[in-house]
């Protein structure tokens, strides 16, 4: 069954056997909402790894039994994520939830050579799904947070994360449009050619599970009405499922409009770790690190 919104993400998400979710310097309310949100309804079950005494504090103000959750303690929240990450290594854990640290302490845990979640070759990527008021489905994006300026061997590991999230969501054949500046193929920009050489992979087969197009400007992608005026046709053509951006500073743009101005609602998750890997930020609510939760549960 297709998924069309992050409600009914949730509900797909409880009817499955419950994933272990570890987090890494669980200390704020926001993440503790959270997380208490998806242990309630059957989403997960938790271990926080942080200050156990802050931890246990935010609870008592919040309302929460601590005992909802197994609490391992951590003095500063660079030993949290190391820890957070070591349970997940050792198979206590499913998938791994940044809560109140920054971005780099967290992805330093998880890129730790010898003590991360990365196997050799393996890229990280993030992937968010958007549900926004003005698209009639959910909307795969990538990458808006984790590689700034993807070649071509990245591209092609982002559009499989996209697939993928795609596939978990019940789509079949996912419609993944690689975005440029225009739609007419221009050699000499790099987003422009790399655009038309994934969709010509798809073409032969060496892409699967997807229909690929590009390169595409935004508005082709998602409206059919410009790509009727631009008279551009095939299956992805103002109906896309996914979008491939061509950079991390568009990505950023298209995420950071759509959800302070646009009204839209996300789930994100960071993929090609060894298992998914929550990357909301730390003013992000606690519905978005809710529907995070639950898509990487989903994932998992």
């Amino acid at each position: 069954m297709r998924i069309n919104t992050l409600d009914d993400l949730l509900r797909a998400v409880i009817d499955r056997p419950r994933k272990c979710l570890v987090v890494a310097w669980a200390n704020d309310a926001h993440t503790l909402e959270a997380v208490n949100a998806a242990v309630e309804s059957g989403v997960v079950e938790a271990i926080l790894v942080g200050d156990e005494p802050v931890m246990a504090r935010v609870c008592q103000e919040l309302g929460l039994p601590k005992e909802r959750f197994r609490m391992v303690h951590a003095t500063t929240d660079a030993e949290a994520a190391t820890v957070a990450v070591a349970l997940v290594r050792s198979g206590e854990g499913d998938l791994l939830m940044k809560g109140l640290l920054s971005t780099d302490k967290y992805m330093r845990a998880i890129l730790n050579k010898e003590q991360g979640l990365l196997d050799p070759g393996a890229i990280l990527s993030h992937v968010t799904v958007m549900a926004h008021p003005g698209y009639p489905k959910l909307l795969i994006a990538g990458d808006v947070a984790v590689i700034p300026e993807p070649d071509f061997r990245e591209k092609l590991a982002i559009l499989g994360y996209l697939v993928e999230t795609a596939r978990a969501l019940g789509i079949e054949q996912a419609k993944v449009a690689v975005l440029a500046a225009s739609e007419l193929v221009m050699p000499k920009m790099r987003a422009s050619a790399e655009a038309a050489l994934l969709s010509k992979m798809a073409d032969r087969g060496q892409i699967q599970g997807a229909f690929v197009d590009g390169p595409m400007a935004l508005d082709v992608a998602i409206d059919p009405e410009s790509a009727r005026i631009k008279g551009i046709g095939g299956p992805v053509a103002g109906d896309a499922d996914c979008l491939l951006f061509p950079f991390l500073e568009a990505g950023n743009v298209f995420y950071k409009m759509g959800t302070k101005l646009g009204g839209a609602e996300v789930a994100a998750i960071v993929a090609g770790a060894r298992v998914p890997c929550v990357l909301s930020s730390r003013g992000d609510s606690a519905r978005t690190k809710l529907s995070s939760i639950a898509l990487a549960a989903l994932l998992a």
